[in-house]
């Protein structure tokens, strides 16, 4: 019997050299977040827009106390803007990070290949979150990174924001 929070075993050897992550819909687009990354899966809040930071940046929301930036993931990685059903929190190298996505579809082992092979996700402003390309079925699959996800401008922003009386 599994219990709550345990991953179930991959149904076969191949899936076994695959990362654990959480997959997720951003938009048109089906993504996963490795599972060391995810702090916790939340409905979305209400977020306080920043002025100066790029259209991909909600705002910024409280977390547990802690000011975060929101991220669209499916405006920053190209697919318009969506409504956020769920928020994603991540740990980056500077802190806790909110992702807006859509619908979670659960923990899973994926397979993607480094976006090296893949010269098209190279060097795009847009695609700094890209790690990997991979697919779940049919369907490709952008497997993140959440440690470059939100540029130095916007925590920035975020810090100033922070010190402003609500």
């Amino acid at each position: 019997m599994r219990q709550y929070g345990q991953v179930p075993a991959p149904a076969d050897e191949s899936a076994r050299a695959g990362l654990v992550a959480l997959v997720f819909r951003a938009g048109p687009l089906l993504c996963a977040v490795q599972l060391d990354e995810v702090v916790e899966t939340m409905r979305p809040l209400e977020a306080r827009a920043l002025a100066g930071t790029p259209p991909f940046v909600r705002g910024i929301t409280v977390l547990r106390g802690v000011p975060t930036p929101v991220i669209d993931v499916s405006r920053l990685l190209g697919g318009g803007p969506a409504d956020a059903e769920r928020y994603l929190a991540v740990r980056t190298e500077r802190g806790t990070i909110a992702l807006a996505t859509g619908e979670i579809l659960g923990i899973r082992v994926v397979e993607a290949e480094p976006t090296g092979g893949h010269p098209a996700l190279l060097g795009g402003g847009s695609t700094r979150m890209v790690a990997g390309v991979g697919t779940l079925g049919a369907e490709p699959l952008l497997l993140l990174q959440s440690l470059r996800a939100v540029p130095d401008e916007v925590w920035e922003a975020a810090a100033v924001n922070a010190g402003e009386p609500s």
